[in-house]
């Protein structure tokens, strides 16, 4: 345990943003479980929205810095290849 009080801040800081990290990628990871769901049930309207909000958690995730940028593009575009398969 560190002795240094800005060291004892800096470890509680980074505890909370840790959770706060993990908060969108558990979102992310819910939602691409909803994403499948909806397409595997045939549901386009469920299926539209639910890649909405996938789409906007992830952006949100990267501007904030919980995902790193290509790893957001390549959340996206894994959620636009599930989406497209509700079509056929």
């Amino acid at each position: 345990m560190a002795n240094i009080h800005s060291q004892k801040k800096r470890i509680l800081r980074a505890e909370r943003e840790r959770l706060e990290n993990r908060r969108y990628t558990s979102a992310i990871r819910t939602y691409f479980r909803r994403l499948g769901a909806a397409v595997a049930g045939g549901d386009e309207a469920s299926a539209d929205a639910e890649h909405r909000v996938l789409v906007s958690t992830i952006d949100k995730a990267v501007k904030r810095g919980a995902l790193h940028r290509n790893t957001g593009a390549r959340k996206k575009s894994l959620a636009a290849r599930v989406r497209a398969g509700a079509g056929s």
